[in-house]
């Protein structure tokens, strides 16, 4: 199964977006850690600017970012193999710890829909 890890960190908190040496060295621990396991898939950081696209019935709306009304953004995820929710989850605890320094901070772990998985709706 694959699962992906999303973090949300701070828009506000600068050591969400200015990666120290040593958060950068974790990570790249974390990734070689990872990809030597065959649990890593993919990993990505995102930028604090960007875009909201929104549909309201046939309107469609582009606003740009940073985004408001949001406390907790978007900072970039990783993309796994584990074999369930439970192996998942232990991923993401080793994850968050390498943004040791960052004021507050989560990690969304979701599963991702397979092609299986689609296709009991196909038959309907």
């Amino acid at each position: 199964m694959r699962f992906m890890l999303i973090h949300r960190v701070l828009e506000d908190d600068p050591a969400s977006w200015e990666p120290n040496p040593e958060l950068i060295d974790r990570m790249n621990a974390f990734v070689e850690k990872t990809s030597a396991n065959g649990v890593l898939l993919g990993a990505e950081g995102v930028q604090k600017s960007g875009a909201v696209v929104r549909r309201r019935g046939a309107a469609v709306k582009a606003i740009d970012g940073p985004f408001a009304e949001a406390k907790e953004v978007v900072g970039g995820f990783v993309l796994i193999k584990a074999n369930d929710l439970t192996e998942a989850t232990a991923v993401a605890e080793e994850y968050i710890t390498c943004f040791a320094g960052v004021e507050e901070m989560s990690i969304e772990v979701r599963q991702v829909v397979e092609a299986e998985d689609i296709e009991p709706y196909l038959a309907k």
